[in-house]
């Protein structure tokens, strides 16, 4: 990865709702426009995606999603109101960010959620994207939300029970995501701890096929973990708030922008299915398939990604 560089500008945009995005260049005042659009929901833009991109070649603009990060407010309180927090909402958020530091066109790099996000935002604005670059790709259909929260216990079964039983047994046959969603939002502080806790070790579980996986460390911290468990049981429960199979079906509207999708052969999380099928419909896009990649980890994933956005900052 490139050296770690520091912000050149950042602030807070007023994006209305009662809710205001951190947001950040790097790099090159005058290089190559590329936003990051980061996972989660609720990751947060960390400093080490500005180490991926080449800082002569591009200006990097990262922002942090409602809810999440440096954002205000944040959803780890249980009081924040999350139903002005969809992707609408979202896809909203950036293009307000692209005119508010005056770019007309950028790269979209996004990893898992992000690669949802930016997939949608490509779709509803093709004419503000000038490629993409995506890895860890998937496309919250309900398919993929089922195989995350009940079929991916098939191969982690003792693991998968204890997330399962997590919830009342009452909805222990039911939609988790959504039953996960309504613990992090008891009265009860223990309650909505206890489910965040959960929900993260069972993150931590279904990631980490790829060799040298590490737990995450930021679950460890309470804030983190209540905003995180928060917003992706939000957004799992609602599938992502986009009609089921939508980004696959509209992946010819993806026509004439070039992407690159990076995959790992050992994501379970992800299945590399979904990025195959995105590129048989989008013929600008070519799939790079990591044999020993997991989902965002793994030898060689890190590589593939560096020489797609090096191979776009020489355009």
């Amino acid at each position: 990865m490139y050296p770690p560089i520091e912000p050149y500008a950042h602030g807070l945009l007023d994006v209305g709702d009662g809710q205001r995005i951190y947001w950040e260049t790097c790099g090159n005042p005058d290089g190559r426009p590329a936003l990051v659009v980061h996972g989660g929901p609720g990751s947060g833009a960390t400093p080490g995606w500005r180490r991926m991109f080449d800082p002569a070649a591009y200006r990097i603009v990262l922002f942090d999603q409602r809810g999440c990060g440096r954002s205000l407010p944040h959803a780890a309180d249980p009081a924040v109101d999350l139903s002005v927090n969809t992707t609408a909402h979202l896809l909203a958020d950036m293009e307000l960010l692209r005119a508010h530091l005056g770019i007309d066109r950028w790269l979209l790099h996004g990893a898992s959620w992000g690669s949802s996000l930016a997939l949608a935002y490509a779709s509803r604005h093709p004419e503000r994207v000038t490629a993409l670059v995506l890895f860890s790709v998937v496309a919250n259909t309900r398919r993929e939300i089922d195989w995350v929260t009940r079929d991916m216990g098939r191969i982690f079964p003792e693991q998968w029970a204890r997330f399962r039983d997590g919830v009342p047994e009452a909805d222990r046959d039911g939609d988790l995501a959504a039953a996960y969603a309504r613990l992090v939002d008891d009265p009860d502080p223990a309650v909505r701890d206890r489910a965040a806790r959960d929900w993260c070790d069972w993150e931590d579980v279904h990631v980490s096929l790829a060799e040298g996986h590490r737990p995450s460390p930021r679950f460890a911290d309470p804030v983190f973990r209540a905003a995180f468990v928060r917003l992706v049981t939000h957004y799992f429960a609602n599938l992502g708030f986009l009609p089921d199979g939508q980004l696959l079906r509209d992946a010819g509207r993806l026509a004439g922008i070039p992407g690159v999708l990076v995959q790992g052969r050992l994501d379970v999380s992800g299945p590399p299915d979904i990025a195959w099928q995105l590129t048989r419909a989008w013929p600008d896009a070519r799939l790079v398939i990591v044999e020993s990649g997991g989902h965002g980890t793994g030898a060689g994933m890190t590589e593939a990604v560096l020489a797609a956005l090096d191979e776009f900052a020489g355009d």
